[in-house]
């Protein structure tokens, strides 16, 4: 039976969080290791210039979040894992799929249209401050899913616009060049948590609320005992629903563990007792990768060989595409 593909990319901007893994890298490791799919991971370092275009925040951005992908368990070797600015073909693939891709399809995304309405809002031109990059950054997203003809795109809710947009770029080009890409589908999992952060809101670094990944053991409680909590005292049953240490909890948690942790709130733990519970919870499941991680990020050499090895596997597929999409829209040799 052929392996179906599976793609993820991961934009390198900033450091990543425990909301990150939960959410996205968790989920995509433990999936990586299923032999009926064949996973493409890639550093989406390209993407990233779209909002961040301070270079060493980018560089650093995607040391870190390499490192962190290997020091949580991703296996190179069972996967391909590639930095999307190392396969030139991707860039290429771009204007080609811009060229067919219609501008009223780009007025609709999520990101313009937002932007669109907040300068509205602020009786600015409806362009101010919207580069290119924002503006047609779904047909990069495309090119990015199309080179590698994945057909599985996990993504969150959020994201389904961009899979179903590079579905109708893939259509239209199809239909005027013959087949040349499978059309994507987006694979949503409910089940995958969305973690909150300090305030009690999702985690993100738009809301700076977030607690890094690999915090060293001091930092990590310190982050936790900031988690916002209600005014209840000790011997107060609490609400383990409304909580959020309760639902960080549950994301690190076996069920077992979960189960005996709402038996607690019910007979009232304190916040205190609760957050030092959740912060041995957390540091011993990290203990590992954190160490693997601090040696990766003194080694930046190491991690830049995987990612060559990567690129390497990556352009077996992403050359031979594009030759034959370079073909089909007439770019060829004249003999």
């Amino acid at each position: 039976m052929s392996q179906k593909r599976v793609l993820t990319g991961i934009t390198t901007s900033g450091t990543p969080h425990l909301g990150n893994y939960v959410g996205a890298i968790r989920p995509a490791i433990e999936a990586s290791r299923d032999q009926n799919y064949q996973s493409f991971f890639f550093l989406a370092d390209y993407h990233a210039l779209i909002k961040c275009q301070d270079p060493e925040a980018v560089h650093q951005s995607t040391l870190e979040i390499a490192a962190a992908w290997l020091a949580l368990g991703l296996n190179p070797e069972q996967v391909v894992f590639y930095r999307q600015s190392d396969i030139p073909e991707i860039s290429e693939l771009t204007w080609c799929l811009t060229c067919m891709t219609a501008k009223g399809l780009m007025n609709r995304a999520h990101a313009y249209k937002a932007a669109v309405q907040a300068n509205k809002k602020a009786g600015e031109d409806e362009d101010a401050a919207v580069n290119m990059g924002l503006f047609s950054y779904p047909i990069l997203m495309a090119a990015d899913i199309l080179m590698f003809n994945g057909r599985n795109i996990p993504v969150g809710r959020d994201q389904i616009q961009h899979v179903e947009m590079a579905r109708d770029i893939a259509q239209r080009f199809n239909h005027h060049y013959g087949e040349h890409f499978v059309l994507p589908e987006a694979q949503v999992d409910d089940q995958v948590a969305v973690l909150q952060g300090l305030d009690g809101r999702k985690m993100s670094k738009s809301y700076n609320n977030t607690i890094p990944l690999f915090l060293t053991e001091k930092k990590l409680k310190k982050h936790i005992n900031k988690i916002k909590t209600n005014l209840l005292e000790p011997g107060e049953p609490k609400d383990p629903d409304s909580s959020s240490v309760f639902q960080i909890w549950q994301a690190f948690a076996t069920a077992q563990q979960s189960a005996e942790m709402r038996t607690q709130f019910a007979e009232g733990i304190a916040w205190g007792e609760a957050k030092k519970q959740l912060f041995e919870l957390i540091n011993e499941q990290l203990k590992e990768p954190r160490e693997r991680y601090n040696q990766l990020i003194e080694n930046p050499a190491e991690v830049e060989q995987v990612l060559i090895q990567g690129a390497e596997k990556a352009r077996q597929y992403s050359a031979p595409l594009m030759a034959k999409v370079r073909a089909s829209v007439g770019i060829k040799p004249l003999g």
